[in-house]
């Protein structure tokens, strides 16, 4: 990491409360947590809508894996890459998640999976290009403006999150990381 963050043991109040929920869940503070605290003030507030966003979220938690993976491809984010290509394969499958993540359009996901990530990818790519066309062929596969509003959430946050965790130089812990090193370089972007 580039910047200087809080480290566990230093925690206090707020930050040392998450700290503390992370370590309970998953054994470990991960640096996507970390890195927010060079802005303690922040922490909380991110850490509550991430959890707001992806426990609500209308479509469940594979979608917003789904979205999430096609999101950190497009970004291009080695660390929500690796992140979530490892938590999508356990719920769909390493073979599928990386048929997802090479081409979704062609990885054995329904129609309307298929449109969802599309508009996932246009959010990251060029948000400024959708129109009104693109929500109504998504409202043609059932979906409804709630699931389009968390559709358009997903993507956006992860794009923010994965863009500040790049540029502070957040890095996968090593239980994230594919076995394979073939894998491994695929979801990972060159840093300069």
């Amino acid at each position: 990491m580039y910047l200087r963050t809080i480290e566990p043991a230093e925690a206090e109040g707020e930050v040392a409360a998450i700290y503390a929920n992370e370590v309970a869940s998953m054994g470990r503070v991960m640096q996507a947590t970390q890195c927010w605290s060079a802005r303690p003030d922040i922490l909380a507030p991110v850490e509550h809508l991430l959890h707001q966003i992806r426990d609500g979220f209308s479509l469940g938690l594979l979608n917003f894996r789904l979205i999430t993976l096609v999101t950190a491809k497009h970004v291009p984010s080695s660390y929500c890459s690796h992140v979530y290509f490892k938590a999508l394969s356990s719920m769909i499958g390493r073979e599928q998640t990386l048929a997802v993540r090479r081409d979704y359009r062609n990885a054995g996901l329904t129609e309307p999976q298929i449109a969802m990530l599309a508009y996932a990818e246009q959010i990251t790519i060029n948000a400024s290009l959708i129109g009104q066309a693109d929500i109504d062929y998504l409202r043609t596969f059932g979906f409804t403006d709630l699931n389009i509003a968390d559709i358009a959430l997903a993507a956006s946050f992860r794009n923010f999150l994965s863009r500040y965790f790049d540029a502070v130089g957040a890095e996968a812990e090593p239980d994230f990381l594919d076995d394979d090193p073939g894998i491994r370089s695929e979801l990972s972007v060159v840093r300069q």
